[in-house]
């Protein structure tokens, strides 16, 4: 069956994480991404060595795609992309301010060729203001949302990272959600529009709800960080780490019961919900205290008995033997005669009538070069010469992706 968005093409000009990975998204669901890159490739490539030319992190940034290597500072291969232009229905980019339209691929120029085109421009800072036109990388952004903030050391003060790219990731989430909305407006309207997001949006959107609401009422804030200090929801027991969380009344009886603490069920200062958050730290430090005497075999299985939330905290490799992961066929395996079995998971929203799929791992560099200038209307002879002038760029399949 085909993918909901099968008979969509989409020209994806982004590097890095955020901007390939919302169109991968696309291209799982159906559509026909082309990863237009340049000579060199995306930055991706070349970030650790892997497989025949293939690196994990691009791999996992860009399966479903095709790739077309095209020197974009040369007449011909500008020709060449308009060309394209003219046959997709998307064009994504995440080009600083100003760089589309200095390269020729500006809103105007490209609708020009295309009217009714789904424009996507994704910047760090948006396209005005003090820092437009300042790179961006995701711990950039994890600092200047908050979110450093939010994860300082309760003992130093000391702000954080969070040790994974989650400001690319929740860009690439929202990019992904606005440009399927923009093709349904599209649909339902026959005109394309443009869609402008930036990183330090979609963070500070993000987190807004549960980490600055005491910001929301405008002439009452209150400082976000009270209630921060102390234990946060990692707790030890005797053998491993856990997490367990009482929100509603009958949560946090339940915890109560199962540490054998039913003495706090009516204590004041946990009564309600409203007791438990204005009286959190001193809720967290008694939790983890108790905790502490027993071990994780002992406590989960009481938790889980009082209907309390509550998991260990799983180690990355643990995740690959974990039952409800098998259960439910998370993380999947693909034969490759390129790259040998890729172990990734599978896409996280399931479609019963127009499945997402794996059809094709990520592409070397320039792999579909000469079968999308083919259906372009271009000739064998037309493809040798772009080869020849260097306006296309093909990988070895033996080139290494870290080199």
């Amino acid at each position: 069956m085909a993918g909901a968005l099968d008979g969509i093409r989409i020209l994806d000009l982004t590097t890095m994480v955020a901007g390939p990975v919302a169109t991968m998204m696309l291209a799982d669901q159906g559509a026909d991404v082309i990863k237009v890159e340049s000579p060199r490739g995306d930055l991706m490539r070349h970030f650790s060595r892997g497989r025949n030319g293939m690196n994990a992190p691009f791999l996992s940034c860009n399966r479903n795609k095709r790739s077309l290597a095209l020197d974009l500072k040369s007449d011909d291969g500008l020709q060449v992309l308009k060309r394209l232009i003219a046959t997709a229905q998307v064009f994504v980019h995440n080009f600083r301010p100003g760089i589309a339209e200095r390269m020729g691929l500006g809103e105007e120029a490209v609708r020009a060729v295309r009217r009714d085109i789904v424009y996507v421009s994704i910047t760090g800072y948006g396209t005005k203001g003090p820092y437009a036109n300042q790179r961006a990388y995701d711990p950039v952004i994890q600092a200047m949302s908050g979110l450093a903030d939010i994860q300082r050391d309760r003992d130093t003060g000391r702000p954080r990272m969070v040790r994974t790219i989650i400001a690319d990731y929740t860009t690439a989430l929202t990019a992904a959600q606005a440009i399927t909305a923009a093709l349904f407006t599209r649909e339902r309207t026959g005109e394309g529009q443009h869609v402008r997001l930036s990183m330090l949006d979609s963070m500070i959107s993000y987190l807004w709800p549960e980490a600055m609401p005491s910001l929301t009422f405008v002439g009452a804030e209150t400082d976000p960080s009270d209630g921060e200090v102390g234990p946060d929801l990692v707790f030890a027991t005797q053998d491993r780490y856990i997490t367990a969380a009482a929100l509603s009344d009958d949560e946090w009886a339940g915890i109560c019961r199962a540490l054998k603490r039913e003495d706090l069920i009516d204590d004041p200062r946990f009564k309600t919900a409203r007791d438990r958050s204005i009286n959190a730290v001193e809720r967290r430090t008694i939790t983890s205290t108790e905790l502490e005497k027993w071990r994780a075999d002992e406590i989960l299985p009481r938790l889980l008995a009082n209907d309390v939330p509550c998991a260990p905290v799983r180690s990355r490799f643990e995740l690959l033997q974990d039952e409800q992961v098998r259960e439910n066929d998370i993380l999947q395996e693909f034969e490759s005669k390129e790259f040998g079995k890729v172990r990734m998971p599978r896409m996280a929203a399931q479609f019963d009538r127009t499945p997402a799929t794996v059809r094709t791992l990520a592409p070397l560099l320039g792999a579909d070069n000469a079968t999308i200038l083919a259906e372009l209307g271009y000739d064998a002879n037309d493809i040798a010469r772009f080869e020849g002038s260097r306006v296309l760029h093909n990988q070895s399949k033996k080139e290494s992706a870290g080199g």
